[in-house]
């Protein structure tokens, strides 16, 4: 099996997020870092797009879904990123990890990260 790593990184956004009030009237910046992994072999004989975990068609879902939403928890908007790049069967694992930059005085961002395996069948 020829276990292929891909990476999206740093994929900043805007988006309402929060639980004060003024967060839920006023888009902020989150940075989106995405990991996945699959086996590529298909991708790698054939060189053909189709054979491949298309990382642009899960950047645009992303966008589409960032864009178009609004939490109170950065948690359920990780969640909820995972879940798309996890919705390609061929992913096998998967880590999302967003940053709300200035999200607390004195610190740069605070993030949430978290992960899955497909489980064999």
């Amino acid at each position: 099996m020829e276990q292929t790593t891909v990476r999206i990184t740093d994929l900043l956004l805007r988006t309402v997020i929060g639980g004060n009030g003024w967060e839920q009237r006023t888009q902020q910046d989150i940075v989106i870092n995405v990991t996945y992994t699959y086996d590529a072999q298909a991708a790698l004989q054939s060189d053909d797009m189709a054979d491949a975990v298309d990382y642009k068609r899960i950047k645009k879902r992303i966008i589409e879904t960032v864009e178009n939403s609004q939490y109170h928890l950065i948690e359920s908007l990780t969640k909820n990123i995972l879940s798309i790049v996890m919705d390609d069967a061929r992913v096998l694992t998967a880590t999302v990890r967003i940053d709300k930059p200035g999200a607390l005085r004195f610190a740069q961002s605070v993030s949430t990260e978290m992960s899955s395996r497909r489980r064999k069948s």
